[in-house]
């Protein structure tokens, strides 16, 4: 399967990548900005990044783009917790 270009467009800013499918580039981009807030270590810091987090993000393709709404939840408390940081993607049909 070949790569396509996408663009993700979060609101706030524009960001060029490739990938198969609409929801996995979707996906991937969510991923890495959990990673960053969970391998922060200053609290100040998390909550920063944690209110900065998208709710709503744009991929479009050549021809097609698809709309999802973020939901983001908290899940532990502890330090060093999995999964602390979790979240749903839901489309949006227009």
């Amino acid at each position: 399967m070949v790569k396509r270009e996408f663009t993700i467009d979060t609101g706030t800013e524009e960001i060029q990548t490739e990938g198969h499918a609409h929801k996995n580039v979707a996906l991937k981009y969510l991923m890495k900005r959990r990673r960053s807030v969970l391998m922060t270590r200053s609290a100040v810091k998390v909550e920063k990044l944690f209110s900065e987090l998208p709710t709503f993000i744009i991929v479009k393709g050549k021809q097609i783009a698809h709309k999802y709404k973020i939901n983001w939840e908290r899940m532990g408390i502890n330090e060093f917790e999995g999964s602390r940081f979790v979240f749903t993607l839901n489309e949006i049909r227009d």
